[in-house]
């Protein structure tokens, strides 16, 4: 059974039931999503998880006494007047949003009517396999200037089987969570004092972010990108010229300065054409590949705010790339290829592609919206890669590449984009002397790899659960000396490390070397060296493994020399 019906019809039933125990409660909207369903409720009070409880028992006598689904069209006067009836506000303004003169409602048995287009399934007791899953808050219509409502989450599945790895998967998602991970491993803060929607690094976390940047720029001069910094702020006339300031304006933090209005930059891109502009170009010149690690900063809904993955203040690994027409495809696929050689590194390599197309609201030619969108879709054919079409949700300037990827629980992060701007460069007026003499206009290509550094940390700390490659791992080595006549010999070992470019911690504390190991095993860090009169008496050391296949096997009696020179290869092979 197509498993969106399957959602749609189970919200429904949690809406009957919860009019049922509490018929006070006003209804709005309830569809099925990626992962289940959900329902929002307009009511006095928040519902407590002991609510959630008895709604889902009576959920089960609706679903046990099969109960039909049944569709009638009706006009909007006689919709109108039910609603009225019922007080149903949030019904009565979703009719008077429909165009057409009739709606449709959906009963369930006699008892029960909802507004909805449907579909539905036969009958309630063609559900088998269901669960409430959460609470929340949510304004309504996503409007935070709207009345906060209720929302409940739940999900259905055709078997209780499906059912069943679904709440393992979610169980192991919540123990993965970068939120927790990152309260636990010291990674970052967000929230309180800082500000919503903001991330402090702490210096572990500043250590990991350093690391990714580091191997990103040096992978990017190694395919002949060139570096460029741009100012955090610029005057509020070059985002009217880019036209974000008409698109996306909304999005924009604004202040005045000795009268003249500047902005936040919520994009790198406007500061890299004026880059192009600083001189003549030729031909000679492209592809011109301009790479910067901007952060950027958007006035995100606090409703949307989510840990690393949504912020208001983030860094993209951020390039744009100046080329001829002629150049444009083979630039896109060379993009494409530094994207799958990337996310093979970092351990992903099940990629989910999509290309948006142009939206409703956009600038350009319909000429060049067309060859745009032909070298998108081309180059990924003639890479041989499968990818959806996700139409009208291209960017206002240009139709964009999407590249997901999937994490070890299977689902999937948005990362890398590639959008194909015909539109920008004929704004700001870039040329390029042509071979011929004559001035032509360059294409332009906006890129990110991993997109949001801050988004990618919170994807890498849920798909590996905080425990990270050796090459990533802010702390690769804790050493600890059973008691203090071993501190010297700890001491050695550390300082051995650290010269061999080892990222190592030396516990000395006065405490139980047990409490020490398993609070090292919970900071999730790769190798822990335990020293003891063993160890000091021979020159040696023991190694407690705490990843892959050896994980928790201890191995007795190694050489520091030879120890240090493994770890230096796995780091090097930057395999998990």
């Amino acid at each position: 059974m197509e498993l969106s019906t399957l959602r749609h019809s189970c919200a429904h039933i949690l809406a009957q039931a919860v009019k049922e125990i509490y018929p006070e409660v006003k209804l709005a909207i309830g569809p099925a999503i990626e992962q289940g369903y959900y329902y929002d409720f307009a009511v006095s009070k928040p519902f407590t998880p002991q609510d959630l409880i008895n709604i889902e028992q009576k959920m089960r006598k609706i679903i046990k006494a099969d109960l039909p689904f049944s569709r009638e069209e009706w006009n909007k006067q006689k919709a109108r007047d039910f609603f009225s009836k019922a007080e149903e506000l949030y019904k009565l303004e979703l009719i008077e949003a429909v165009a057409d003169q009739n709606v449709f409602i959906y009963k369930t048995g006699n008892n029960f009517v909802d507004l909805c287009k449907g579909p539905h399934i036969e009958s309630t007791g063609k559900i088998s396999a269901f669960k409430l899953l959460s609470i929340a808050g949510a304004y309504w219509r996503g409007d935070e200037h709207k009345p906060m409502l209720q929302r409940i989450y739940g999900t259905c599945f055709n078997s209780k089987q499906e059912l069943a790895d679904f709440l393992r998967k979610r169980v192991e998602a919540e123990k993965r969570d970068h939120r927790k991970l990152g309260k636990e491993l010291e990674f970052f803060e967000m929230g309180g004092e800082i500000g919503a929607g903001l991330v402090l690094y702490l210096p572990k976390g500043a250590l990991l972010r350093t690391i990714i940047e580091d191997y990103e720029k040096a992978e990017h001069l190694r395919r002949g990108y060139k570096l460029v910094v741009g100012p955090h702020i610029l005057k509020s006339d070059i985002w009217v010229r880019s036209g974000h300031y008409d698109y996306y304006k909304e999005n924009m933090y604004t202040f005045q300065i000795d009268g003249q209005e500047y902005a936040l930059k919520p994009m790198n891109c406007p500061a890299h054409m004026i880059v192009y502009q600083h001189k003549i170009r030729s031909y000679r010149e492209l592809p011109l590949r301009l790479f910067e690690l901007g952060t950027v900063y958007r006035n995100e809904k606090s409703g949307v705010l989510h840990g690393l993955l949504r912020v208001r203040g983030f860094t993209q690994d951020d390039a744009h790339i100046f080329c001829t027409k002629a150049q444009l495809k083979t630039e896109i696929k060379g993009v494409i290829d530094f994207v799958v050689s990337v996310m093979d590194v970092f351990g992903f390599n099940d990629l989910q592609i999509e290309l948006s197309t142009r939206p409703e609201k956009s600038i350009g030619t319909d000429e060049d919206w067309q060859d745009a969108t032909l070298a998108l879709q081309d180059s990924l054919k003639e890479k041989a890669l499968s990818f959806d079409i996700n139409a009208g949700d291209g960017a206002f300037y240009g139709p964009i590449i999407d590249i997901k990827i999937k994490d070890a629980l299977g689902r999937a992060w948005q990362c890398a984009t590639i959008q194909c701007d015909f539109a920008l460069p004929e704004r700001f007026g870039l040329t390029y002397i042509a071979s011929d003499g004559t001035q032509k206009r360059p294409v332009m290509l906006h890129r990110v790899i991993l997109g949001s550094i801050e988004r990618f940390i919170g994807t890498l700390l849920e798909h590996y659960g905080g425990a990270l490659p050796l090459w990533l791992s802010p702390v690769q080595v804790k050493v600890i000396a059973i008691t203090q006549t071993h501190h010297k010999y700890a001491e050695e070992i550390n300082q051995a490390l650290g010269e061999s470019q080892i990222r190592v911690e030396l516990d000395l504390r006065n405490e139980k070397v047990g409490y020490k190991i398993r609070e090292a095993v919970k900071q999730k860090i790769p190798y822990i060296i335990v020293v003891g009169d063993k160890e000091s008496d021979q020159g040696t050391i023991s190694v407690r493994f705490q990843r892959g296949e050896n994980k928790g096997k201890i191995e007795n009696d190694l050489k520091i020399e030879n120890f240090i020179n493994n770890l230096k290869k796995e780091i090097l092979s930057r395999k998990y």
